[in-house]
């Protein structure tokens, strides 16, 4: 429920405070007095989109704060603090404080909580808070899609229930028959990657290579290239730590060394000679290694070198079929599962056809069980709105709601649609052409009044519902309203006494002198202000007895 809404800066309003509540609230005000901008403000303030063009003449900005109350906790409060934002206790509810500022530039901001927030985060909050009904609204109607969701808000349980049923059997089949016909349509490219696969497999298998095979055999092939060379270089270290032609070597001059200062009594010297006989050990380690290295050198020949060059072939192979070495172990590793799912395909596509066969059954039979639940609720719609549309002023119409096989959806098989016949012996036709603008606007309060007893919304805005009507009629509209208000919050912008004579909160949007509206215009009329508000709205005087007696008749009316 809004509480309060303050405008500033839009269209004519310079600064106006609409002071809200429960019930129902009419607005009304002389033409241009800015009526229109306070639904286009509430449309900003829920996430529509800014026009900078609606930004007052001479003003930077335009901005839309509203307070609103709304339960702690629920989808709302869930939509709030994945934003960032925060609700402030009060008693038992709580305050949401929504702000949307627009530019004259054409930026626009938006807060939701008391935190930035994308417009989309309004749009959000819309769906759950407020159904607005205008023009738009009323050729929104003449839709399919309209109708059926109508119809669907009206079924209750019931029909929500049916719908969650097929649309989960109806997800299924899709997913189902999108793999059957992946598979269908792409065996033969699947038996060609089968092919494929199996041949490289064969080939890897047979070269069977090992994790970084190929860096050991380049470096391998590179010692074997320059082997003369190593060998040279290795005996000349070999000869220098450990010789074996009586010359001076590492080993023995650091021998000699050793017993130089082992022959000392000094204690100092005698930790250098331990050292030096570790170094000892050490040469003569290293002259091993070398000794092992020539070892190899010279049992190694030019028929080991062609062989590892022939081995670095056979790998090269894969690395250019494959990339890498490394990505052809992969393929081995994870293709034969591969394979094995590609092989699989006949059996496959026969388990998928008997799935999506048993999955298509259950789909037909959630498809007639939402048909019958539609149908259903579409027969207590049409004679709860034709009820309603003879309180209406529209005593002879009839409503239907036909439900109809159609195109299968997500939203199921039926072709929903609302036929209205205005007068007796008229036959009943789509409400899109049988129905003038201001019947369309009955049919559709008529609607939201019987919709509002099974799927209630917290806030329904009007922007002259009553247009194209009059008289007795327009009084009936007033006391739909008044009934909607006893489940809802209800604000109506209104050009009608009719209808405003049965608010429980009427505001009267007035321009000052200079053509602005400020906070002090828009006031909360009671008792003789509203009376002559209400004197006003018939005659276009404020003063006229006849008027003055003609309005407390009406605002006497039992609603």
């Amino acid at each position: 429920m809004i509480e309060e809404m303050r405008i500033r800066g839009l269209g004519v309003i310079d600064d106006a405070v609409l002071p809200l509540g429960p019930g129902f609230t009419a607005v009304t005000g002389e033409t241009g007095a800015g009526k229109t901008m306070v639904v286009t403000g509430l449309g900003l303030l829920l996430g529509a989109r800014a026009d900078s063009g609606a930004v007052r003449a001479g003003a930077t900005q335009a901005s839309v704060d509203g307070i609103w109350l709304v339960s702690q906790e629920g989808r709302v409060a869930q939509i709030v603090s994945d934003a960032g934002g925060e609700l402030e206790p009060a008693g038992d509810a709580a305050e949401l404080y929504l702000s949307r500022t627009l530019s004259a530039e054409g930026r626009s901001r938006a807060s939701v909580g008391g935190r930035a927030a994308p417009a989309g985060v309004l749009a959000a909050l819309a769906e759950e808070l407020v159904v607005v009904h205008g023009q738009s609204e009323q050729l929104r109607l003449r839709s399919a899609a309209a109708q059926r969701e109508a119809l669907d808000r009206f079924g209750g349980a019931d029909v929500a229930q049916a719908h969650r049923a097929y649309g989960d059997a109806y997800a299924r089949w899709r997913e189902l028959d999108a793999a059957l016909a992946d598979l269908t349509e792409n065996r033969d490219r699947r038996a060609e990657e089968a092919a494929r696969l199996r041949e490289a497999l064969a080939q890897i298998e047979a070269i069977d290579p090992q994790p970084g095979e190929d860096a050991a055999l380049a470096e391998r092939a590179e010692r074997l290239s320059n082997a003369e060379e190593l060998r040279v270089a290795a005996s000349l270290a070999h000869e220098t730590l450990s010789s074996e032609n009586d010359l001076p070597d590492v080993q023995g001059l650091l021998a000699e060394a050793r017993r130089a200062l082992e022959r000392s009594s000094d204690a100092q010297l005698t930790t250098v000679a331990d050292e030096i006989a570790e170094l000892g050990y050490r040469a003569a380690d290293l002259a091993g290694q070398l000794s092992a290295y020539l070892a190899d050198l010279d049992e190694s020949g030019p028929h080991e070198l062609a062989a590892v060059e022939e081995r670095r072939a056979a790998l090269g192979t894969l690395v250019r079929q494959h990339g890498t070495l490394e990505e052809a172990l992969q393929v081995w590793q994870s293709g034969s599962a591969r394979l094995a799912e590609l092989d699989d395909d006949g059996d496959r596509i026969e388990r998928l056809q008997e799935e999506c066969d048993a999955v298509r059954a259950e789909l037909d039979a959630a498809a007639a069980a939402l048909t019958a639940a539609r149908s259903a609720a579409a027969e207590s719609l049409a004679a709860a709105v034709t009820e309603e549309l003879h309180a209406l002023a529209m005593p002879d119409a009839r409503l239907e709601v036909s439900v109809a096989p159609g195109a299968e959806s997500a939203h199921g098989r039926d072709d929903v649609a609302i036929l209205l016949a205005p007068h007796p012996g008229a036959e009943p036709r789509p409400v899109a052409r049988s129905a003038s603008g201001g019947e369309l606007s009955r049919v559709m309060l008529a609607i939201e009044v019987v919709i509002a007893g099974t799927d209630p919304v917290p806030t329904f805005v009007f922007d002259e519902v009553d247009a194209g009507i009059g008289g007795a009629a327009a009084i009936e509209v007033g006391r739909r309203l008044a009934r909607l208000a006893e489940t809802s919050q209800v604000i109506a912008v209104t050009h009608l006494a009719q209808v405003a004579a049965f608010a429980t909160n009427h505001l009267s949007v007035v321009k000052s002198n200079d053509g602005s509206v400020t906070a002090s215009s828009v006031r909360r009329l009671d008792g003789p202000e509203r009376e002559a508000e209400m004197a006003r709205l018939l005659s276009g005087l404020t003063d006229s007895d006849a008027a003055i007696t003609h309005a407390r008749e009406l605002l006497d009316l039992p609603s």
